[in-house]
């Protein structure tokens, strides 16, 4: 986890945002203990109730689940959740804007689809992105 808070949201939304990218990214698998409460707000400088308050969210989400004496476990089908949840916000929140700056710039899609092989295989290949 990055020990970098920014000031536009409070730190234990921002706890919960790298948990949940931590999930997507498969860093954390279904199964997975997260790590402990006391263990974060140690490395981190951070206030334990503010950690609970961000691991609390992941419960309350159902992408999470404690176990009582034994921690904080990532749900089967979290990141399943997950990716239905960040789908469905990037096509209705983001996708309009990217639509609109295609369209404003005449490109097509032949040109944008060999754009993201080109990075894919960068990607792939170990180059640029990793």
């Amino acid at each position: 986890m990055d020990p970098k808070w920014n000031e536009d949201q409070p730190i234990y939304r921002q706890l919960r945002d790298r948990v949940v990218a931590m999930i997507l990214e498969e860093v954390l698998v279904e199964g997975d203990a997260l790590p402990s409460v006391r263990n974060v707000a140690a490395e981190y400088r951070l206030n334990p109730l503010t950690v609970l308050k961000g691991y609390q969210e992941l419960v309350d989400e159902g992408l999470v689940e404690k176990k009582r004496g034994r921690g904080m476990f990532v749900n089967e089908g979290a990141r399943i959740m997950l990716l239905k949840a960040e789908r469905e916000r990037f096509l209705e929140k983001e996708w309009p804007a990217v639509v609109a700056t295609i369209v404003r710039l005449k490109l097509n899609a032949a040109d944008l689809l060999k754009q993201a092989e080109s990075i894919n295989s960068k990607k792939d290949s170990g180059g640029e992105n990793d």
